[in-house]
């Protein structure tokens, strides 16, 4: 059984200042062949790979786990990567560049591990952030831009979708939690810009908004009992009306209705 998450914020933007020339110098600088393939497969579809600055599993290194923090090559042998994060005030347990391609998609899930009451805890600073990727939480579109530190609680369902033909990477820090951390998080939530809906959301309320009007495709997809033939089905109508969306928009509504009738 899961620990329960802790009643923390799920998101904000924290008031501090990140010196993100130093890490896009070292980036671009990065040896490509550093890269490597996410270890999850099953998680994501098109490109999605890391390179671990700091880990805790000398065999896994993309992996958030226990033991000792380890510094890696990249982190040991370019002073920028530290140098560009010195203004925050935590104890880092890993840090890790993770890169979506153009076109791929991370499906929703949730981070389990993230979840104790005292687990660490995830901040995302954005170095590349092109305005066509989606990370959505909560069923809600991050705003999150290039340089700025966020925290996430990815306790909660969430996926990343990049619609567009650039690179989204970011710099995936795990800390432990502290009265450091809790206060840039209060201090951040007057100041974190509301989140948006998302493209695929937004496609798919067209989409749920077109059914009301359409009682025989109502009645059509009301007589598909399995589950993943209904989301394949709601996936396929909605092309034909050219709403694109994929299967976290039909499972996300799935959970409301089932929510709306307890």
């Amino acid at each position: 059984m899961h620990s329960l998450p802790r009643s923390r914020p799920a998101f904000s933007r924290l008031p501090l200042s990140i010196d993100v020339a130093p890490l896009l110098a070292a980036l671009a600088d990065l040896d490509a062949s550093l890269w490597q393939a996410h270890f999850n497969r099953d998680y994501y579809q098109g490109d999605w790979s890391g390179v671990a600055l700091i880990s805790t599993d000398s065999q896994v290194a993309l992996v958030h786990g226990d033991g000792p923090a380890i510094k890696r090559q990249p982190w040991l042998q370019d002073r920028r990567w530290e140098q560009g994060l010195r203004g925050l005030d935590v104890e880092i347990r890993s840090a890790r560049l993770l890169r979506l391609g153009p076109h791929s998609h991370i499906r929703e899930h949730r981070d389990y591990d993230l979840g104790g009451h005292d687990a660490d805890m995830r901040l995302l600073v954005p170095l590349l952030a092109p305005e066509d990727v989606d990370f959505m939480l909560d069923d809600q579109r991050m705003p999150m831009r290039a340089g700025e530190c966020w925290f996430l609680d990815l306790y909660r369902p969430h996926s990343v979708n990049n619609h567009g033909d650039s690179p989204r990477i970011h710099l995936v820090i795990d800390c432990r939690p502290g009265a450091w951390l809790d206060a840039a998080i209060e201090g951040g939530l007057g100041q974190t810009p509301a989140p948006g809906a998302g493209r695929f959301n937004e496609a798919y309320a067209r989409f749920e908004h077109w059914l009301t009007g359409q009682p025989q495709v109502v009645a059509q997809l009301e007589g598909v009992l399995e589950r993943d033939a209904f989301i394949h089905k709601s996936i396929e109508l909605g092309r034909e009306q050219g709403w694109v969306f994929c299967p976290d928009q039909v499972r996300a509504a799935l959970r409301r209705r089932r929510q709306q009738v307890r």
